[in-house]
């Protein structure tokens, strides 16, 4: 409903009485109106903040050498990250504000957060090239989640362009918790033998360039949460749940692995059909 000009007035006299500005949205009510929306919806938010929260928990974690519980944070972040759009859907409140704040928050929980946990975990014994290396992730998923902004309501939203930054971070994540649940407990830094160190390296870096290429991966945007679904379907999903709790770091770590092998795999079988259409 559009404000009137009395009413406008009077919310403007009362903010110059705070310390911060209201916020004010453009948008369309149900006729295609132009109207002004004032505040910001709570619920959708609230599970951004939590995302953002455990992006900077899991910085926090790393730095005081928690190489475990920073990681599984990610994963948690990961979970919130997926909340807060389908909430936004289904309660119908979308809004450019909480579009812009997400993908901050998914630049600290997906970008910096995994690459501060590669540097202190791994990669701080490589000097300046590991400091290169973590920062070529950080750099790619800004990039990454840049050019996703930019493409939104243009692209095709069945394929992501690029590896999304938290199957990235799953990947950088999933490493780290998969080799602290050894029973080598405390493997880190000068602990961890040169081939580990080296191979994630070239992991971090991977998953980095993987997020800015041209690669196509599947979004999953197109399930029907809704729809019926057969009983059989269910039963497949409680086995999945119980496949990745008998064992979820290694689990999930060979499940974004494969994900994030999806992309260049699928590039290579389009090529080699086309190349045999040709001959």
């Amino acid at each position: 409903m559009n404000e009137r000009p009395e009413e406008s007035a009077k919310a403007s006299d009362a903010e110059r009485m705070l310390p911060f500005d209201e916020h004010v949205e453009e948008g369309q009510d149900a006729d295609g109106q132009k109207v002004r929306h004032r505040g910001v919806y709570l619920l959708p938010n609230l599970f951004t903040t939590a995302n953002l929260f455990a992006g900077f928990f899991s910085i926090i974690s790393a730095v005081n050498g928690k190489f475990e519980v920073a990681a599984i944070t990610v994963f948690v972040a990961m979970v919130l990250d997926s909340l807060d759009g389908r909430v936004a859907r289904m309660t119908n409140t979308q809004s450019a504000f909480g579009a812009e704040y997400d993908s901050l928050s998914d630049m600290v929980a997906f970008g910096v957060a995994p690459a501060m946990l590669a540097y202190t975990w791994a990669l701080s014994g490589l000097g300046n090239v590991g400091l290169a290396i973590s920062f070529i992730y950080v750099a790619c998923a800004a990039l990454r989640l840049a050019r996703f902004n930019t493409q939104i309501g243009i692209a095709d939203s069945r394929f992501f362009t690029g590896l999304a930054s938290p199957a990235a971070a799953g990947v950088v994540a999933g490493m780290v918790w998969a080799v602290s649940t050894l029973p080598e407990k405390g493997l880190a830094g000068d602990d961890l033998p040169i081939l580990v160190v080296m191979f994630f390296s070239l992991l971090v870096a991977a998953a980095g360039l993987l997020m800015v290429s041209n690669f196509k991966y599947n979004s999953f945007k197109k399930l029907d949460l809704k729809g019926r679904v057969p009983f059989v379907a269910i039963l497949a999903i409680v086995l999945g749940f119980a496949v990745v709790f008998s064992d979820p770091a290694r689990i999930l770590l060979l499940a974004f692995l494969a994900y994030a092998a999806s992309g260049p795999v699928q590039y290579l079988l389009r090529l080699r059909k086309r190349n045999k259409r040709q001959l």
